[in-house]
C-alpha cells in the first residue's frame, strides 16, 4: 500500500512546474489532490476488482478517505447527499455492472444540479485493446459502451492516458465546479498507476461571467420598475455591449408592493448571502420584503424571518402565500425553476410586466433579457436599487404601518399551524397532519433534515422551519429511497448538525441496507419511518385499494439491530398515538450517541393536504386525452 502522504500545497505544486514525473507519484494521486484542494474530503463506493489499486491511493492520502457502502447506488446517493453540503461530491465504480447500477444516483444529481465526479476503474489499456470478452464488459469487445451512456447525464467526460491526466482531470472538474453537473472520469488500472507531476498551479478560481454594459442596463430597467414603473417591450434580448436602456420602455404604474421567490438555483450557484442581502433591505415605502420559496428551494431562506411567507406551489398554495406572491407589484424570481411537483403541475400565474428574473447567467425585467449577467451579481444590483429607493422614502410612520401589514400577511399564512400540536390530545391516532406538525415542533435550529418524496417532503411543505435548518428533497428526480443514503453524505460533510431522516416505509424499503452503513460509521441521526402500509403517493393518484401499492410488512424496530450486529446504545420505538410520537422524538433526541429510529404509525389512505392537490393534478395529467367529438 502507498505511504500515507500529504496533499501538495500550493508552493510545492508550484515548483514542480515543469518537472518530470515523480517517482512513486501517480496519476490516481493527481486526481485525488485535485479533488481535496476542490474540498472533497471523502469518496463514496464500492470496491471491484478494476478499482481496487486506486483504492489504495484513497487510504493513503492525508486528506481524501474512503467511505464504502452496501451497493453503488447508495453510494451515489451519498456522494450526491455530501456534494449539497460541500458543492462537490465524489463517486467510485467499478466498470460496467458497478457503474451502470450507480446510474440512477447520477442522473438525479444531473437532474437536481447538483455535482458529482463519477469515477469508474475500468480494465488495463492493454486487455482492452486485445478486445477480448472481459467480466463486467458486453463480451463484444467495445470498452466505452458505458461511456457514451454516462455522456447523456453528465456535463463532461474523459478518458485518462498517460500523457492527457492532467488537463483531462482540470477540464472535467472544473465543469463539475462551475456548471454544478457531474463529470464522468474512466480510468484504466495501468493508467492509474503511471508516475505523474503533481499539479503546477491551483485549478483557475471561478469566473465571473457578467458583462458590465448588460449589467447596466439590467440595473437601469429594475429601478424603473421598481421604482414605480412598468417595463413595457416588444421581446428580445440586451447583450453584452448594447446600451443600458436598450429595448427597454416604461409606463407610470405606481408600484407598490415587492415581493421576492427564490428557489433552489440560489443555492446552487452560491448566491446565498447575496440573497439574505436582498432580503434584509426594505421595500421603496420602507415594508420589509415580502418572499417566499419553492419546496425545492427551502433551504435559501430563513423561514423564522417575518416577511417570510411559506412554501409557494402554484395553486396549491396556502391562500396567503399565493396572494403574497401572485398579487405582488413587482415579483423578483430569483434562481427559480418550475417543475410539475413544485408548481401544482405548472399552475403558477404571474403577470411577465411586472416580474424581474433572474437565472443563472441572464436576467430580464418585464420580458426583457440582459446577458451574460451572472445569479449574485444580479441580487447585489437588486439589493442597492432597494437600499437607495428606501432611504429616499419620506414617511416614516406609513412606512411602519406597511411592515406591519407585510408582517401580518406573514402570519396568516402559518396562521392555525403552530396551535396544532398543543391543541391534539395525545390519545389521538397518528395522522399525518398531527406527524408532521409535531416532527416539526421537534426540530432545532441547525439541524439537517432530509425528507424523502412522497408524504415526507410534502408533509412538511405546510410547516415552519426553525432558524438555519438545512432542509434537503428531490422532488424533480424524484427517485424513491434516496434520501436515506443520501443522509449519510450530508451527515459527513456537515458533522456539525443533527441529521434526521424522514422517509415513507415504502421508500425506506429500496435502501434500508445503507442503515447499516449508517451504523457503522458511527453517525446518530434521527430516522422516522412513516409506516403507512404501502405506496401512499401511488393509491392518492390511482388505485387505492389496488394490490400493486401493497408492500412486505417489516418489523422496523427490530432492523437496526439486525443490519449492525454490533452496534450499541441503539434507539428504537414505535409510535401510533401523539402523545405516544411526542415522547419518542423526545427520546430520539437524547439518544445522540447512536442512530435512533422512530416508526410512525398512520392510516394508509391519510394524505397531506398540499400532497392531495398535487396527487389530483398528476392524476389529472396522466389521465388519457379524452376521444375526439
Amino acid at each position: 500500500m502507498p505511504e500515507r502522504r500529504p496533499a501538495p500545497t500550493s508552493a510545492s505544486a508550484e515548483l514542480s512546474a515543469g518537472h518530470p514525473p515523480t517517482a512513486g507519484y501517480t496519476v490516481t494521486d493527481y486526481l485525488l489532490d485535485r479533488l481535496a484542494e476542490l474540498g472533497v474530503d471523502r469518496v463514496f463506493g464500492v470496491p471491484g476488482d478494476f478499482t481496487l489499486g486506486l483504492l489504495d491511493h484513497i487510504e493513503a492520502h492525508s486528506v481524501v478517505s474512503w467511505v464504502g457502502t452496501a451497493n453503488e447506488l447508495g453510494a451515489g446517493y451519498a456522494a450526491d447527499g455530501y456534494a449539497r453540503l460541500r458543492g462537490i461530491g465524489a463517486l467510485c465504480t467499478t466498470f460496467g455492472v458497478g457503474e451502470l447500477s450507480a446510474v440512477n444516483a447520477v442522473a438525479g444529481s444531473y437532474a437536481e444540479h447538483v455535482g458529482v465526479l463519477h469515477l469508474v476503474g475500468a480494465p488495463s489499456q492493454a486487455a482492452q485493446a486485445a478486445g477480448r470478452a472481459l467480466h463486467h464488459s458486453l463480451g463484444d469487445g467495445d470498452f466505452r459502451h458505458f461511456y457514451r451512456m454516462s455522456a447523456e447525464i453528465t456535463v463532461a467526460q474523459a478518458v485518462l492516458t498517460a500523457t492527457n491526466y492532467a488537463a483531462e482531470i482540470d477540464r472535467v472538474l472544473l465543469a463539475i465546479r462551475e456548471q454544478h453537473l457531474p463529470g464522468y472520469l474512466l480510468l484504466a488500472t495501468d493508467v492509474g498507476e503511471v508516475d505523474a507531476q503533481p499539479p503546477a498551479a491551483p485549478l483557475p478560481a471561478h469566473r465571473d461571467l457578467t458583462s458590465p454594459g448588460a449589467l447596466a442596463g439590467f440595473a437601469e430597467a429594475a429601478r424603473v420598475l421598481l421604482a414605480g414603473a412598468v417595463c413595457v417591450g416588444v421581446g428580445g434580448t440586451v447583450q453584452a455591449g448594447a446600451g443600458a436602456g436598450a429595448g427597454v420602455g416604461v409606463r407610470r404604474a405606481g408600484v407598490g408592493r415587492v415581493a421576492v421567490l427564490a428557489d433552489l438555483l440560489v443555492h446552487r450557484l452560491g448566491a446565498e448571502a447575496e440573497l439574505h442581502e436582498l432580503l434584509a433591505t426594505a421595500q421603496p415605502d420602507g415594508r420589509p420584503l415580502a418572499h417566499a420559496t419553492l419546496l425545492w428551494g427551502r433551504r435559501v431562506v430563513d423561514e423564522s424571518a417575518p416577511g417570510y411567507l411559506g412554501a409557494y406551489e402554484g395553486s396549491a398554495s396556502a391562500p396567503a402565500v399565493r396572494h403574497g406572491i401572485e398579487d405582488a407589484d413587482a415579483l423578483i424570481l430569483a434562481g427559480v425553476q418550475f417543475t410539475d411537483l413544485t408548481s401544482g403541475f405548472f399552475s403558477q400565474h404571474f403577470d411577465d410586466s411586472r416580474v424581474i428574473r433572474l437565472d443563472p447567467h441572464r436576467a430580464s425585467v418585464a420580458g426583457i433579457e440582459f446577458g451574460p449577467v451572472d445569479l449574485p451579481d444580479a441580487l447585489g444590483v437588486l439589493s442597492g436599487i432597494l437600499r437607495s429607493l428606501a432611504a429616499n422614502a419620506a414617511n416614516a410612520a406609513n412606512a411602519a404601518n406597511a411592515a406591519n401589514e407585510v408582517a401580518a400577511m406573514a402570519a396568516s399564512a402559518v396562521a392555525g399551524a403552530e396551535v396544532a400540536s398543543t391543541t391534539v390530545a395525545s390519545g389521538t391516532p397518528l395522522s399525518q397532519a398531527a406527524l408532521w406538525s409535531e416532527v416539526a415542533a421537534a426540530l432545532r435550529p441547525g439541524d439537517l433534515v432530509l425528507a424523502d418524496q412522497g408524504t415526507s417532503f410534502y408533509g412538511m411543505g405546510a410547516e415552519r422551519l426553525p432558524h438555519g435548518v438545512v432542509f434537503v428533497g428531490q422532488p424533480l428526480w424524484a427517485s424513491i429511497g434516496y434520501t436515506l443514503p443520501a443522509l449519510i453524505g450530508a451527515a459527513l460533510a456537515a458533522p456539525e448538525r443533527r441529521p434526521i431522516l424522514l422517509i415513507g416505509d415504502g421508500a425506506a424499503q429500496l435502501t434500508a441496507v445503507e442503515l447499516g452503513t449508517m451504523m457503522r460509521l458511527g453517525l446518530a441521526p434521527i430516522v422516522v419511518i412513516v409506516n403507512n402500509d404501502g405506496y401512499t403517493v401511488e393509491r392518492a393518484i390511482h388505485g387505492p385499494t389496488a394490490r400493486y401499492n401493497d408492500i412486505a410488512p417489516w418489523n422496523w424496530t427490530a432492523l437496526p439491530a439486525a443490519l449492525a450486529r454490533d452496534a450499541r446504545d441503539l434507539f428504537t420505538t414505535r409510535a401510533s398515538t401523539v402523545g405516544e410520537l411526542r415522547a419518542a422524538l423526545e427520546d430520539a433526541r437524547a439518544a445522540d450517541s447512536a442512530l435512533a429510529l422512530v416508526e410512525a404509525v398512520v392510516p394508509r389512505l391519510d394524505v397531506p393536504p398540499l400532497l392531495a392537490a398535487i396527487a389530483a393534478a398528476a392524476a389529472r395529467a396522466n389521465a388519457p386525452a379524452p376521444p375526439a367529438p
